[in-house]
């Protein structure tokens, strides 16, 4: 752990009364949870996905509609790979004392995969609105799915962590000050 990172960790854990190794505990089982949520849902997504080349109509779709089809094929097979990649480096690293290595890859690992996962929905949602409505209006969906998306879990999150006041009660998650705490992780 970097020694700035590494006195945010310490600051945190010492105002929540953990040890620097309980607040590396708590912030991996958190991440573990995140990436089950967001791997259920690129995985209902890539299942889809992978099925839909196999029906009749997918013979019928022009260039647009496969052009946009292998962008979401795309997009969601990387995002899998990507959330799917922090187990793989916990099992190389398992017992090694690299919990806070784990902790910053995976994090970033994380965020890499939603903005992949944020793509992959989005054009997944132009590929049906296109071939259902058309394609203007799968343009406008596709866009909106995208701005919402954007704006809630990318957006939103930033902003609280600019204005971190760190007043936010106790047992939150996030105290403002990006040390792993909800926002980046120690490390």
């Amino acid at each position: 752990m970097r020694g700035r990172s590494r006195a945010a960790a310490l600051r945190s854990a010492r105002a929540r009364g953990e040890t620097l190794d309980q607040l590396l505990d708590r912030n991996l089982a958190e991440l573990l949870q995140e990436l089950r949520v967001a791997i259920t849902g690129v995985q209902v997504l890539f299942a889809f996905l992978l099925g839909l080349a196999f029906t009749q109509r997918f013979t019928e779709l022009d260039a647009f509609a496969l052009t946009v089809y292998t962008v979401t094929l795309m997009a969601t097979a990387l995002a899998t790979v990507v959330l799917i990649a922090p187990v793989s480096f916990h099992r190389l690293v398992f017992r090694r004392r690299q919990k806070a290595a784990l902790i910053a890859v995976a994090d970033r690992m994380l965020v890499t995969g939603l903005a992949l996962l944020v793509l992959a929905i989005s054009s997944g949602v132009l590929l049906v609105l296109d071939v259902v409505l058309g394609r203007g209006p799968g343009l406008v969906g596709s866009a909106l799915v995208l701005l919402v998306a954007v704006g809630l879990w990318y957006g939103l999150p930033v902003r609280a962590r600019r204005a971190g006041s760190g007043d936010d009660g106790p047992g939150d998650a996030d105290d403002g000050r990006g040390d792993g705490e909800g926002g980046r992780p120690a490390g």
